[in-house]
């Protein structure tokens, strides 16, 4: 047996997650596949909290959604990120305590803003029209909204460029030059009581030196905030730590995202005599290479390409598509074989960008053969969707050789959905 990546290892020439055989999984619960190990997810979180033990870790729940996983976080004392009423509620369902829970998001619907005053949870507010709005619903209920300004501090990630949510052109949060004046507008505001400032410059960030600039701008605002007299509880500096997708390939760990940021934050805040609490964002780091998506060889083509057609497609992982992301391509059920030629895998969406894996040299591969796709687990479900009329997959949980479903696949049956026929047209 020997490690192939992280947790996962090979027996037998099988691929072993969890303590569990992909091939066998692929058996008791068909194919496609969504595979999670609990273990990885502990640990990951645990490294976030050692490398900042004083600060509060909330999980950006948009990285993957699924209730379990909550669960689980929930368990280890994980706060969250959320950017929806729905990610909200399914939160708050999993345990985790709503004075832990940021409501993030750029545009928020009014009733998402009534359910965060009703349920008693800080906001992060996005734009000027965003606070007027959340200040008249927290007066006509006569409750206190605790707010946060997102900060947009014009910081380059150094990512891809759909996913850098820091720079100036960026649509999130509120210009850095505007801050200092709508928090002075806001502590004015009834209903409106700021109590935090945060950011977040994106994702998948490979050199932590945008996250010490990030700091040092985000710091100095809030020297100037608490110039006004402001008391700032908390302090969000978002995260975006990235994984290493190609295998080999060396990528930040949380202890180095912390010597980027806190000594720096350390430093000001003792120096202005204030003690707010730091919290952390990370989601991908939590995640990302905790899962892997098992999908079966349907075909095989000679073309162009050798081309390999599964059964999953970018419906169900669009990141490939998307991005144009890299997800190392393992024949679970010949894992230590040795590669004998080039394949690119496809899906079977009726789209020429369905390809999960370009050009990579792999064991001989035959129909029935079981391709598992490494580092899923972020934005992999949770971006999925039924294009092509093709049903969800399941979703199973694997921890100490055991397995648990913990989202049950689709049928034909859930694409009717909550769709419905006009009587004209029965």
């Amino acid at each position: 047996m020997f490690t192939i990546k992280n947790h996962l290892e090979v027996r037998n020439d099988h691929l072993i997650i969890g303590g569990v055989d992909t091939t066998e999984l692929a058996k008791q619960y068909g194919t496609p596949l969504y595979v999670t190990n609990e273990s990885r997810v502990i640990e990951n979180f645990s490294a976030y909290r050692k490398a900042f033990p004083d600060a509060d870790i909330y999980y950006a729940a948009k990285a993957n959604g699924s209730f379990a996983i909550l669960r689980v976080l929930a368990k280890q004392g994980a706060g969250a990120d959320v950017f929806s009423y729905g990610e909200l509620y399914i939160a708050l369902l999993a345990g985790i305590p709503r004075e832990k829970i940021l409501f993030n998001g750029n545009s928020k619907t009014d009733f998402e803003l009534q359910k965060a005053v009703e349920l008693g949870v800080k906001v992060s507010v996005d734009s000027h029209d965003e606070l007027h709005t959340l200040s008249k619903i927290a007066e006509n209920a006569g409750k206190t909204a605790q707010i946060a300004f997102r900060v947009n501090p014009d910081v380059s990630p150094k990512t891809h460029p759909k996913i850098a949510t820091g720079l100036s052109s960026s649509k999130f949060g509120i210009p850095s030059g505007e801050v200092v004046d709508i928090y002075s507008e806001a502590s004015q505001l009834p209903g409106i009581s700021p109590c935090g400032i945060h950011c977040h410059i994106g994702s998948q960030i490979l050199d932590t030196s945008p996250f010490t600039e990030a700091t040092h701008k985000m710091m100095d605002l809030v020297e100037k905030v608490v110039g006004l007299g402001i008391d700032l509880e908390f302090v969000d500096m978002g995260s975006g730590l990235g994984i290493p997708y190609k295998k080999g390939e060396k990528t930040p760990t949380p202890r180095d995202h912390a010597n980027a940021i806190l000594p720096l934050f350390n430093e000001r805040t003792e120096a202005l005599g204030i003690s707010p609490k730091l919290i952390l964002e990370p989601g991908r780091y939590i995640v990302g290479d905790t899962t892997i998506l098992l999908t079966r060889v349907n075909t095989m083509k000679k073309a162009a390409k050798n081309f390999v057609g599964v059964d999953a497609g970018f419906n169900l992982l669009i990141r490939p598509t998307m991005y144009d992301s890299y997800h190392h391509a393992v024949v679970a059920n010949k894992a230590a074989s040795k590669p004998e030629e080039t394949y690119t895998i496809v899906g079977p969406i009726c789209e020429t960008g369905d390809i999960f894996a370009k050009d990579r040299e792999l064991p001989r591969i035959e129909k029935g053969d079981i391709i598992a796709l490494l580092d899923a687990g972020a934005y992999g479900f949770s971006m999925s969707s039924q294009y092509n009329g093709r049903p969800r997959c399941a979703e199973v949980l694997v921890k100490d050789g055991d397995s648990d479903v913990i989202r049950s696949a689709e049928d034909v049956g859930d694409l009717m959905g909550k769709q419905k026929l006009p009587a004209r047209l029965m």
